[in-house]
Formats: structure tokens, sequence, C-alpha cells
């Protein structure tokens, strides 16, 4: 047996000696393939984030659905491009969906919404506030979003100057800290919403559903409250002055 062992080593030893530039090469490549893999693994969720933004962009609307899905994803699997993502579907809500005056408007309240739109809105709806840099905020500012679903939608500390929301569904949403500064959310759906500390002043909530919204030390500064439903709604420490409130012209606090 020993004999067998002894054998065995010397073959393998004049095997190695005979072809040591062969497995040299063999592990060198090992190497440079790890470090191929190395180099995928660190450019190609970038590589894949460039083309599928550049991709929204493409005149074909399934093209354009399949495209925020796959941001979504992006941002699911890699959370250092989250934020990127958040951007960029940001700036695609406010180039297809960009404010248009109330004149132009009027008479149609409800708008039916893309479902490129919508679908972008979900997936922002969706974001998680604490894993984004502290500088940054979503902004969806001077936007058309009439007759979105937002229900549920965390826009925490998010832009929305200006934004035509009405007729929108926004149950249960998280609004606190958001601006809402000239918005307009006649017949908006916001029951149940938390609009903790939000900026709503000048804002229009004629008709809208504020039951059992929190809107603790938000500021409703000229906002128009004209036949909403405020029941249940929590208003303590809120900027009430010259906020104009149902069966009431004008109510200064």
């Amino acid at each position: 047996m020993l004999i067998l062992i002894i054998n065995a080593h010397r073959k393998v030893k004049n095997f190695l000696s005979m072809h040591k530039e062969l497995i040299v090469n063999f592990y060198r490549k090992v190497v440079a393939n790890q470090q191929q893999a190395k180099y995928l693994a660190r450019h190609l969720p970038k590589r894949r984030l460039k083309l599928a933004i550049e991709q929204l962009a493409h005149q074909n609307r399934e093209v354009r659905l399949a495209v925020i899905h796959d941001l979504e994803q992006i941002a699911q699997d890699y959370p250092k491009l989250r934020w990127q993502v958040i951007e960029s579907l940001s700036n695609f809500v406010r180039n297809h969906a960009a404010y248009r005056p109330e004149a132009v408007v009027r008479g149609n309240l409800l708008s039916t919404i893309s479902a490129e739109i919508q679908t972008a809105l979900t997936v922002l709806g969706r974001r998680y506030t604490n894993q984004y840099p502290d500088d940054e905020q979503l902004d969806l500012s001077c936007t058309d979003l009439r007759g979105a679903n937002l229900c549920g939608a965390n826009l925490q500390q998010a832009n929305l100057y200006q934004v035509n929301l009405s007729q929108a569904n926004l149950c249960g949403a998280n609004l606190s800290g958001v601006i809402l500064s000239a918005a307009n959310l006649q017949g908006a759906n916001l029951a149940g919403a938390n609009l903790q500390e939000a900026i709503l002043s000048a804002a229009n909530l004629e008709g809208a559903n504020l039951t059992g919204a929190n809107l603790h030390r938000a500021n409703l500064y000229l906002a128009k409250l004209h036949r909403a439903n405020i029941k249940d709604a929590i208003l303590s420490e809120a900027n009430l002055r010259e906020a104009e409130f149902p069966g009431i012209d004008t109510l200064s606090m």
C-alpha cells in the first residue's frame, strides 16, 4: 500500500512539473474571471439603470410600463441606486403630467390618468423614506394628477406644491410634512390620511373627505374647506387662520 502511495505521489509530481505552465495559465484565467465578475457586478446595475431611464422616452406604452416595473426591481435589488430610480420616475411624472391651469381643465375635474403615470405613482408611493439621502426630496410639484389612486401611499416630506389632485384617492396615505401649498384637492378622498405638520396653505379642499385625518400642527392658512367632511379629523395645534370651513365663511384662530 505504501509503495502505491509513493508511486502515485511521484506521478502527480511529474504531471505538475510537465504541465506547470498550463496550470498557471488556468489559475490566471480563474483570477481574471473573478475580477471580471466583480467588475460586472459593480457596473452592470448602473448600465441597466441607464438603459431603463433612456427607454422611459419610448413611444410604445407597453415598453414604458415594462421599464417602470424594471426600475422598481432595480431599486429593490440595488439599494444604492434607489434614489436615482425615484428621481427618474418623478421626472417622468413631471414631464408627462404637467400642471394645467384651472381655466383649461374647468368642467373636467376628473381626468383619466394614463396607465404609465399611475404605475409610476404606485412605485413612488411604495418608497422607504428612511433609505434615501436626508437632503433629497421627492418632487411632484406642478403636476396634473387628477383622479390618481394613491391610497396608502408613502409621500412623507414630498413637494406637492400646486399639484392638481382633485378626485384623487389618498385614503390612509402618509402625507406628514408634505408641501401642498396651492394644491387642488377638491373632492379628494383623504380619509384616515396622515397630514401631520403638512403645509396646506391656500389649498383647495372643497368637498374633500377628511374623515379621521390627522391634521395635527398642519398649516391650513387660507385653505378652502367648503363642503369638506372633517368628522373625527384631528386639528390640534393646526394653523386655521383665515381658513374657510363648512358653514363658516372665515375661521380665524
